[in-house]
């Protein structure tokens, strides 16, 4: 995918505390932070899938995990603007309730219609030695993250405001309706750039909408 959990943190600080409901849980467990690690002696990260860019809550604050140090132990990072910007440690935490939610499945959901908006089918096999336009040709896939990241939070708002719980749906809608807005925006903004014959280098350009521009 072109986004991670993390990505959706950093436009909505408080996502994977409000509406977890919406997501899926991954892990529940109990154990300590210390020095921008956490360690959960009863956790099995590994078998959960659980890595860089995901996003794991304490103390009723959520922290990007920036990299997997074994099967119970994990790397946080109060989170920042860029994966590239520098750790900063979070607060250390002698015994505290840790838990791993994920927005992947409305992620995904968004990443395949951005694909079928760029004339990409996800699900179809590729021939040995036919030339096929796929993911993989995306060359410049950082540029769709954007685009991506608001259109999961269009569904996530839209999701927690039509489930009735709580007392913010009104305000869950009117955060799906602003998604939906910057998604149709960055999507008349947004281009992909695409390697047609596999050479590594960009030829053609295409927006996520039914017109395809080529250079020639």
């Amino acid at each position: 995918m072109f986004a991670q959990d993390r990505d959706l943190l950093v436009y909505e600080p408080r996502l994977f505390l409000d509406v977890v409901w919406v997501g899926q849980r991954l892990v529940s467990e109990t154990g300590t932070v210390t020095s921008g690690v956490v360690v959960a002696a009863g956790a099995d990260f590994t078998a959960a899938g659980i890595g860089a860019g995901q996003v794991l809550n304490y103390t009723e604050a959520s922290y990007e995990i920036v990299q997997a140090l074994g099967s119970t132990q994990l790397a946080l990072s109060v989170p920042r603007a860029s994966v590239d910007d520098p750790v900063i440690l979070p607060p250390d935490s002698a015994s505290t309730t840790i838990r791993v939610y994920t927005f992947a499945h409305q992620m995904q959901q968004v990443h395949d219609q951005i694909l079928r908006m760029l004339g990409i089918e996800s699900d179809v096999d590729v021939v040995p030695g036919e030339s096929m336009v796929t993911e993989q040709s995306i060359v410049n896939p950082g540029a769709l993250r954007r685009l991506e990241v608001f259109g999961t939070l269009h569904l996530v708002f839209s999701a927690a405001s039509a489930s009735g719980v709580g007392s913010e749906t009104d305000t869950f809608a009117d955060r799906a309706e602003m998604y939906r807005k910057r998604f149709q925006d960055e999507r008349e903004r947004v281009s992909a750039l695409i390697d047609t014959d596999g050479d590594g280098v960009a030829d053609a350009t295409r927006r996520p909408t039914v017109t395809r521009f080529l250079r020639g």
